[in-house]
C-alpha cells in the first residue's frame, strides 16, 4: 500500500489531477438522485468502454477489404482463440448500448431533466444517440454479408434521394457510384476513427456539464422550474439534503453496470456472434435482408409506405424528428418537471414505444421482399388453365413472362408483396384491372410502357377469369344500377 501511495503521489505531483479527481468523486448530488432510476447513463458509458476494448481486439484480425472481410470474420469465428466470443461481446454490446441510451433519454425526458439549466446537456445527448445509431449501422456494414450488402444498398438509395446533396453524399460514402472495394475501407474508417472520436468528444462535454450543473433532482409535483431562482434552490437542496456522488450514488451505478456486463456476457456466450451470413453477392437477388433490431422498425415502415410518400418522409421525417428533439429544451425549458403533471409527455412516450415495438415486430417476420425466382420456378397452376380460351391462355403466358408472381401468389405459391390474385376478378372489374396494370397504384409499379396493347388485353382477360367457381365477377356499380331507356316511365324522367 505504501508503494502504491508513493506512486500515486509521484504522478499527482507531475499531473496535478488528484484534487480534480477528489472533487469529482465528492461533488454533492441530491439524496433523491442516488436512485436506481438514475443508473442508465453510467451503464451506457460502461458498455461504450467495453465496445472500444472489444473493437480494438477485433481490429487486430479484421481485414477491411471487400474480398477479405467476410473471410476474416470466419477466421475470428472458427480459428482465432475466443474470436467468436469477442465478436459476440461486440455485437451484443452494440444492442445493449442502443437500448440503454434510448432508456436513458426516455428517463431524462419524463423527469424533465432537459429543462433549464440543462438544455445543452440534452442537446449533446441527442447527438450522442445519433452517434450511437451511426456506430450500430456502420458496424453492421462491416460484417459485409448479404444483409450488410443489401442494407448498405438501401441506405445509399435513401441518401441518394436527398435533393442537391444526395448524389455527392452517396459518392462520398461508397467511394464511387456503386458498392465496391473502396466502400468497406471508408466504413471502417468511419466506424473505428470518426464516430468513436465524436463519441468521446460528446461524452466528455456531456460529463463536464453534468459535473458543473449537477444531477437533476427527483421531479416533485408542484416544484416549478423558474430561471430566476432554480440554481439557488438546487444548490440549497444539495447542501441541505445532498450526498457525495462517491460512494452513495456511485454504488448503485456500479452494481447496475456490473449486472449489465453479466447479462451481456451471458448473451454472448449463449447466443454467439451475429453472422456473417452468406457472402455478399449482388447477383443473388433472392436475398431477404433484414437490419439489426434497432432499425427493424424503419424496415417495416418503409415497406408499408406508398411509393409516392417514401421520398418525402425519408427526407423530411428525420429532419422533423431531430429538429423536435433539439428544439424541445429551448421551447419548454421551464415549468413542471414531474411526469405526473405532464400527461401529454407520458402519452407521447407510450405512443412512440408502442409504435416502434409494433413496427419492429412486423419487421421480424413480415415477408416484404418479392420472391425473385417465382416466375421461373413456379408455373401457373394447371387448374387455372383448364377450360380457358386461347386469349386467356396467352394472358397466362404474359403473366408468367412479366414475372408477376414475384409479388403476387396463385394457389398460395409466389410472392407476398402484393395481394393474392386467385379471386382478383371478384374484386376488380375489367376497366379497373386495365387501369391497375397500365398505371399502377399503391406499391405496384406501372406497366404501361412494358406491355403492348395485345399483351395488356390478353393479361386482363386471364385476370378476369380468376375467380372461385360459383362467384360472380366484379361489376361496375354505376352500370349495374342503370335502368334501360325502354323502361324509363314519364314520372321517372321528371325526377
Amino acid at each position: 500500500m505504501r508503494v502504491i501511495k508513493n506512486l500515486a503521489e509521484w504522478f499527482d505531483l507531475r499531473l496535478k489531477l488528484g484534487q480534480t479527481i477528489k472533487e469529482t468523486m465528492e461533488h454533492p448530488v441530491p439524496r433523491s438522485t442516488a436512485s436506481w432510476a438514475y443508473v442508465f447513463g453510467s451503464a451506457s458509458l460502461t458498455v461504450m468502454i467495453l465496445q472500444f476494448v472489444t473493437g480494438i481486439c477485433l481490429a487486430f484480425v479484421y481485414v477491411p477489404s471487400a474480398d477479405q472481410a467476410w473471410t476474416s470474420l470466419q477466421v475470428l469465428n472458427h480459428q482465432q482463440a475466443f474470436g467468436w466470443f469477442i465478436r459476440a461481446l461486440h455485437g451484443w454490446g452494440s444492442n445493449f448500448m442502443v437500448a440503454l441510451v434510448l432508456i436513458h433519454m426516455i428517463q431524462v425526458f419524463l423527469f424533465g431533466a432537459y429543462k433549464y439549466p440543462r438544455e445543452l446537456t440534452w442537446i449533446v445527448g441527442v447527438f450522442l444517440l445519433l452517434m450511437t445509431l451511426g456506430m450500430a449501422f456502420t458496424g453492421q456494414v462491416l460484417r459485409f454479408d448479404q444483409d450488410a450488402y443489401w442494407g448498405l444498398g438501401i441506405g445509399a438509395s435513401v441518401m441518394g434521394r436527398m435533393p442537391l446533396i444526395g448524389a455527392p453524399l452517396v459518392h462520398l460514402m461508397l467511394g464511387g457510384p456503386i458498392i465496391a472495394g473502396e466502400t468497406l475501407s471508408r466504413f471502417f474508417a468511419i466506424h473505428v476513427f470518426m464516430v468513436p472520436g465524436m463519441l468521446i468528444a460528446f461524452v466528455g462535454v456531456h460529463l463536464l456539464m453534468v459535473l458543473k450543473l449537477g444531477v437533476n433532482e427527483w421531479p416533485m409535483p408542484g416544484r416549478i422550474v423558474k430561471r430566476a431562482i432554480y440554481l439557488k434552490e438546487y444548490h440549497d437542496l444539495t447542501h441541505s439534503d445532498g450526498v457525495p456522488f462517491v460512494p452513495d450514488a456511485f454504488r448503485k451505478d456500479f452494481v447496475f453496470s456490473g449486472l449489465i456486463i453479466l447479462a451481456l456476457v451471458a448473451c454472448a456466450a449463449f447466443f454467439g456472434p451475429f453472422g456473417p451470413k452468406g457472402q455478399p453477392d449482388p447477383t443473388v437477388v433472392q436475398a431477404v435482408p433484414r437490419p439489426d433490431y434497432f432499425f427493424l422498425w424503419v424496415y417495416a415502415a418503409l415497406a408499408l409506405l406508398p411509393p409516392d410518400m417514401e421520398t418525402f418522409l425519408l427526407i423530411v421525417g428525420p429532419v422533423i424528428g431531430i429538429g423536435f428533439l433539439i428544439a424541445l429544451p429551448l421551447v419548454s425549458g421551464t415549468g413542471e418537471k414531474s411526469w405526473r403533471r405532464r400527461p401529454v409527455a407520458v402519452l407521447s412516450v407510450l405512443l412512440i414505444i408502442v409504435s416502434l415495438a409494433a413496427f419492429t415486430q412486423l419487421g421480424t417476420y413480415a415477408p416484404w421482399s418479392p420472391v425473385m425466382d417465382a416466375w421461373s420456378s413456379t408455373p401457373v397452376p394447371p387448374t387455372l388453365l383448364e377450360g380457358r380460351s386461347a386469349l386467356e391462355r396467352q394472358g397466362a403466358q404474359v403473366f408468367q413472362f412479366m414475372q408477376c408472381r414475384n409479388c403476387h401468389s396463385l394457389g398460395r405459391e409466389g410472392g407476398q408483396r402484393g395481394p393474392a390474385l386467385d379471386a382478383v376478378a371478384t374484386r376488380l372489374t375489367g376497366d379497373q384491372l386495365i387501369r391497375q396494370v397500365l398505371q399502377g397504384r399503391g406499391n405496384m409499379p406501372a406497366y404501361g410502357k412494358n406491355l403492348t396493347p395485345a399483351e395488356t388485353t390478353a393479361l386482363v382477360a386471364f385476370l378476369k377469369s380468376l375467380r372461385p367457381p360459383g362467384q360472380r365477377p366484379a361489376e361496375d356499380a354505376s352500370l349495374a344500377s342503370a335502368v334501360p331507356a325502354s323502361q324509363i316511365t314519364p314520372d321517372m324522367a321528371k325526377k
